[in-house]
């Protein structure tokens, strides 16, 4: 019996280079440069990808930062809305009201005015709708009535609670109602 690997023909030995085609020299430089350049470009992508990586993780940490209190801040401007709406609920000040009522009329505005401050320091700002065009994007139409003499259709008539925005994005859109058209 006979080996096998006697039988099979045989192969130039690409290991080894005294048996491998030269290289002339233009080959060889047209090679490396082939070989620099497709490095080069690997590089240069992945230093891209770096750079967006980090760019993306900034973004992220400044959006972490300006909206982790997202929720809470829903929660303070329902009790802003409640305050403002106490102080609507005061019968209209008049000529001969008690002392007592001014006082209190006037201490829980000052209260209000001092919470909305905060509240805008805090980057939470309220924007009123009232006679604004509507928006779908910061404004909810509950309800919608004949325009009123003057007034364009599709402009509001009466907000029931004002839109508020935490660092320019939208928090809680203004429930309003709008001018009917037509």
């Amino acid at each position: 019996m006979s080996d096998p690997a006697e039988n099979q023909p045989a192969q130039p030995d690409t290991q080894n280079p005294a048996e491998a085609v030269p290289e002339t020299p233009e080959q060889a430089i047209e090679r490396l440069t082939a070989e620099r350049d497709d490095m080069r470009d690997r590089w240069l992508r992945a230093e891209a990808e770096v750079q967006n990586t980090r760019a993306r993780g900034s973004k992220d940490a400044a959006d972490a930062r300006n909206y982790a209190i997202q929720k809470f801040a829903k929660d303070v401007v329902e009790a802003a809305e409640n305050l403002r709406r106490g102080l609507d609920a005061l019968p209209a000040k008049t000529a001969d009201e008690t002392a007592l009522l001014t006082k209190l009329r006037e201490g829980f505005e000052g209260v209000e005015r001092s919470f909305l401050g905060i509240l805008e320091r805090n980057g939470i700002a309220q924007k009123p709708a009232q006679g604004e065009v509507f928006d779908a994007e910061f404004h909810q139409a509950m309800a919608e009535q004949p325009a009123p003499p003057g007034v364009e259709p599709g402009t509001i008539i009466q907000a029931w609670t004002p839109c508020w925005t935490l660092n320019g994005r939208l928090l809680k859109p203004a429930m309003v109602v709008v001018a009917a058209k037509g």
